[in-house]
């Protein structure tokens, strides 16, 4: 039988009303295309979980990115790859006047994000968990128990890393990265405009002379500081 996502978040947030009325620890990383989001959080969470050994408690944190997709879809009726690129503005009003008339069960891009923000809140306020992007410093800004993290670089040195990463010319590299910080933006900004709360970040990076290790290490001493661990 299909799990109903809307109902289990309902019940799950029910539930947590009673007995969970402190939310989180969540940590927020959010970066600019070029910057390794992925691997700072794949680090951070290590550092975490040895913690917690070490301390000998059962927390155990993990970190969500694009997983995050697949949920949605679940809920939606879609398939991940159609999700995504809702939410990355890859689709446009051709591909969804097409998609309502081929699709027994249409749903729009609001919905798609609006779905999307209720998993990772949900998560959030589960707690023990490193949020890549998808606007999580939008949807926890307001929990206590919560770090939020940007990823920056200078324009040039992201478009080294790219077009290397992805064996494509400067101009190619520039006009990606462009674009995906534009899209990237808009997301963050449409869950920022259902709280009326400007973005705001705890701690900015930079990556160009900063090395992951570097950047999840400071992050996790902060997070040791704030008594999230």
């Amino acid at each position: 039988m299909k799990i109903d996502l809307a109902q289990y978040l309902k019940e799950r947030y029910e539930e947590r009303n009673v007995i969970k009325s402190d939310p989180g620890p969540v940590i927020t990383i959010s970066r600019l295309t070029g910057c390794p989001g992925k691997k700072v959080s794949q680090r951070l969470t290590e550092l975490l979980n040895q913690r917690c050994l070490e301390l000998n408690r059962k927390d155990n944190w993990k970190w969500i990115g694009k997983e995050l997709f697949v949920e949605a879809a679940k809920e939606l009726d879609l398939e991940p790859e159609v999700v995504e690129e809702i939410l990355t503005h890859k689709r446009n009003i051709i591909d969804q006047i097409l998609s309502s008339q081929t699709r027994k069960f249409y749903k729009n891009d609001i919905t798609v994000r609006k779905t999307l923000g209720e998993v990772i809140r949900s998560m959030a306020n589960d707690g023990h968990v490193v949020i890549l992007g998808r606007g999580g410093v939008s949807i926890t800004r307001d929990i206590y128990r919560s770090l939020h993290i940007s990823l920056q670089a200078p324009i040039e040195w992201r478009v080294k890393i790219i077009s290397e990463k992805e064996n494509i010319s400067r101009d190619e590299a520039l006009k990606y990265i462009t674009e995906m910080d534009k899209n990237r933006s808009q997301y963050r900004h449409f869950f920022e405009a259902k709280t009326n709360k400007p973005i705001e970040f705890d701690i900015n990076f930079n990556c160009e002379t900063l090395c992951v290790e570097d950047i999840a290490q400071a992050i996790f001493k902060i997070a040791e500081t704030k008594k999230l661990i």
